[in-house]
């Protein structure tokens, strides 16, 4: 009886169009698996409007994933205005095929690579929301840095050496000068009355990481110009090989530090939001700005699709680089030190200063700092480790004038992170200081841009 009276209900409202598909749906989940299924009494359902329910669970189902992959695809591609740029990825493609001219080849791959490294970020921040705040900022420093490590694995695959070496240098000095500095001039823009705060016990780790990073690649420099090799040619790339594991160890066990042993170092924002947020209206926004887009599923294959269409592009960005130096009559060194990593760094310029502006500064930190530490202590290591299994003779030695940029760079980080505090000054110090540094590389010539060939041959 009670059976009969509940589908009277809801044939009631099937009459009415109240039923939207979802409650259809729960209610024939729930009408199926309830134990009056065993008695016969699911019968009913299906008569009634002549089928109406069985006819529209097929149709539903069929809905659900076109609407789906729909939904993914404008929340990812359609979202944001820099996508515009993705067309010249495959124009650059066409542009490789029928004219060959290299000058506008590297422009297109930059423009096209750029929207892909932006929306490779938004996808790991997405994931990152299924897998907590400290696993999400590992995530975030590692796909945030994949632009670059793809374009250095191509380059040094290419015999391209200095072109590694430079665009991972300059991939550091952009993250801790032009992205830190951004973060801190828009923050303390929007927050001019007062000083943001971010955890000093972080940034000392970060810049106590740097450090030692400054110190694996100024011992093969010094060596070198030294002249002080027991074996000449040979001593520099041995201590550079020995000095990248020994670095990859020490990377290694900061992640152990930061995941397991000194977590709760590295969460503490969101305990301090939560506080502050009680009694607000505004927290609900916060919480309805700060739910996942997309799926989980939906950011891993949407990572997946943007790393293949980035590895492509780079390929092509790479080989044309030495055309565009000529034609442009550029350095080599300012293409690689400014102009690749300010388009690989597109995802973390846009979320440091995304949450610098919600005062959000250790994660803004986190993000430029943190990928400045990982770039360092894992991707040129790595680099030298793959370039050791592709018979590449890479190595830490990044030339003088290089090792004494990042030296100086790192130092002066280290001085405006010791307070703890930051203000739209620092930041624009910051910025000023790395226009200093791309001023420098665009009159510097490289003396070594040429001289990969003869390494190879060593």
């Amino acid at each position: 009886m009670e059976a009969k009276l509940r589908l009277e209900g809801i044939q009631s409202n099937l009459e009415m169009g109240s039923f939207d598909d979802r409650s259809m749906n729960e209610f024939v989940d729930e009408s199926l698996f309830s134990p009056e299924t065993n008695t016969g009494k699911i019968q009913p359902v299906r008569s009634l409007e002549n089928g109406s329910v069985s006819s529209s669970l097929p149709s539903y189902g069929n809905k659900i994933i076109p609407n789906g992959v729909y939904r993914s695809i404008k929340t990812v591609v359609f979202s944001n205005k820099l996508n515009l740029l993705m067309p010249f990825g495959p124009l650059a493609i066409m542009v490789h095929n029928f004219t060959g001219n290299k000058a506008w080849v590297f422009f297109l791959s930059l423009l096209g690579i750029t929207p892909l490294a932006e929306r490779l970020g938004y996808a790991t921040e997405q994931l990152a929301f299924f897998t907590g705040a400290t696993v999400g900022g590992l995530l975030n420093a590692t796909f945030g840095n994949a632009t670059e490590l793809i374009i250095s694995i191509y380059a040094l695959k290419s015999g391209m050496i200095r072109v590694v070496q430079l665009s991972l240098l300059g991939s550091i000095l952009s993250n801790m000068l032009l992205v830190l500095g951004c973060a801190f001039f828009c923050g303390g823009l929007v927050f001019y009355k007062k000083e943001q705060v971010f955890n000093k016990a972080t940034a000392t780790v970060s810049s106590g990481l740097l450090l030692m990073a400054v110190m694996g690649l100024l011992f093969p420099a010094v060596l070198h110009y030294t002249h002080t090799e027991v074996h000449f040619g040979k001593s520099e790339l041995a201590l550079s090989r020995f000095s990248s594991c020994i670095m990859l160890v020490a990377y290694a066990a900061y992640l152990v530090f930061q995941l397991k042993s000194q977590k709760d170092l590295y969460v503490p924002l969101n305990e301090e939001e939560n506080q502050s947020g009680d009694g607000d209206h505004d927290n609900d926004d916060s919480e309805d700005d700060e739910a996942p887009e997309i799926s989980k599923w939906e950011s891993i294959i949407w990572l997946s699709i943007m790393t293949a269409w980035i590895s492509i592009l780079s390929e092509y960005l790479v080989d044309a680089i030495q055309g565009a130096s000529a034609a442009w009559e550029i350095p080599i060194s300012f293409i690689s030190v400014i102009l690749l990593p300010i388009v690989g760094n597109a995802a973390e310029h846009a979320s440091a200063i995304m949450f610098a502006m919600k005062d959000k500064l250790d994660i803004s930190l986190g993000v430029a700092i943190g990928s400045s530490t990982q770039i360092s202590m894992f991707g040129i290591p790595f680099c030298v480790v793959i370039g050791w299994i592709m018979g590449r003779p890479m190595d830490l030695n990044f030339q003088l004038f290089e090792t004494a940029t990042l030296f100086i760079t790192v130092i002066v980080v280290a001085f405006f992170l010791q307070e703890g505090t930051s203000n739209y000054f620092k930041g624009l110090m910051l910025i000023l200081c790395y226009l200093i540094v791309a001023a420098s590389f665009f009159v510097h010539e490289d003396p070594t841009s040429d001289g990969d060939d003869k390494q190879l041959n060593t």
